[in-house]
């Protein structure tokens, strides 16, 4: 579960959300998680990875990032929304982030869905538009055009009402 309450996130739709990305993008059920996801790092081709220092973005001080296929593609997606590094200095500063720990990762993705104007679509139950608006952040959304699989629009509906969405 989010660690940011209802209220603070915007709403019961809002944390819906959330917690449908968790799932999507396979953090909060990894097995490896000890954390509900914030602690897992992208899935490489050399297994699975996890965190324990939440001081700063687990790629901050230098390590490498992980081979996520067979072509050498890398990645440094971190944590239960899987924030990349190259985003880390920008959203630490902006939102006065104290550390990458829970709370500073889900208020780092209420700012990106703040960003992608998704979070009015999602009061008004419009699950698709919100999706839609924020496939270009999360591979795992449909539309996202990375060539990574896809999460269908109505699993991720079924998420969204799992975890308490209202949608249309």
């Amino acid at each position: 579960m989010t660690v940011i309450s209802s209220d603070a996130a915007g709403g019961t739709q809002v944390v819906a959300f959330m917690e449908m990305l968790a799932v999507a993008e396979g953090t909060s059920a990894s097995p490896i998680t000890r954390c509900d996801g914030y602690d897992v790092i992208v899935t490489g081709v050399d297994g699975r990875h996890r965190f324990d220092d939440f001081s700063t973005h687990p790629f901050a001080n230098g390590r490498s990032s992980i081979v996520v296929n067979s072509r050498g593609l890398t990645s440094n997606a971190s944590g239960r929304y899987q924030h990349m590094l190259r985003d880390w200095p920008h959203y630490r500063d902006l939102l006065r982030l104290p550390d990458f720990g829970p709370l500073s990762q889900d208020r780092w993705c209420i700012q990106l869905l703040k960003e992608r104007r998704a979070i009015q679509p999602l009061l008004d139950g419009d699950l698709a538009t919100a999706i839609a608006r924020c496939a270009n952040i999360w591979a795992s959304l449909p539309g996202n055009g990375y060539g990574q699989p896809q999460h269908a629009l109505d699993t991720l509906r079924a998420s969204f009402i799992l975890n308490g969405g209202n949608p249309c």
